[in-house]
């Protein structure tokens, strides 16, 4: 469980020059439109849940991701949810200072911008990128995340490792345990148009 300061210079951003303790960040190829299944704020307004499309600019930093959700008028905070490629999600818990983080898969670390932003955060390692099966696939994050709302963090790791299925549908799964789906579906069609 990190804590988010907003005024604070973010965690992963290198002066030109300084390539020394590059963590090789130009490697990576942001994700494009094409790439980004999805990107929705999910926040309470009044006791009624909202769910609403994001920029999809916004998987590609997690730094501009949770900015942006410590902006959103939720009674108690926003979450977002990610999904790039069918292949992984990444969701961000954005309480006050308070932030949680879940990267379902690490590998994503290898190839894409956000899943090493998360690693990053969390100050993980990631799996070598020489073999690109299963059984190197674990989440990183706090699968306890969601433990107050009714979504366990055993719960939340199983549907996290169910590497076969697309990540969409992942995502979809947890907002119909947070009892958010509808809302989901639909801010997910809107992300699309």
């Amino acid at each position: 469980m990190g804590v988010f300061d907003e005024d604070a210079e973010p965690f992963d951003l290198v002066e030109d020059g300084d390539d020394d303790d590059d963590f090789e960040d130009d490697d990576y190829e942001d994700a494009t439109e094409d790439d980004v299944d999805l990107v929705v704020a999910a926040y309470r307004e009044d006791g009624e849940p909202v769910v609403v499309p994001l920029d999809f600019e916004l998987a590609n930093d997690l730094d501009e991701l949770i900015r942006e959700l410590s902006r959103l008028p939720g009674d108690s905070g926003a979450d977002g949810f990610v999904s790039v490629n069918g292949d992984f999600f990444v969701i961000v818990r954005v309480r006050g200072r308070q932030v949680e983080v879940l990267l379902s898969d690490a590998t994503a670390a290898n190839d894409w911008p956000i899943a090493r932003d998360v690693a990053d955060y969390l100050g993980e390692d990631v799996p070598d990128d020489d073999d690109d099966d299963d059984e190197d696939s674990y989440p990183l994050g706090d699968t306890e995340m969601f433990a107050a709302s009714g979504l366990r963090g055993f719960e939340l790791e199983s549907i996290a490792t169910d590497y076969d299925s697309d990540s969409v549908d992942l995502l979809e799964t947890i907002a119909e345990r947070l009892k958010i789906g509808n809302q989901f579906r639909s801010a997910a069609a809107a992300f699309d148009d």
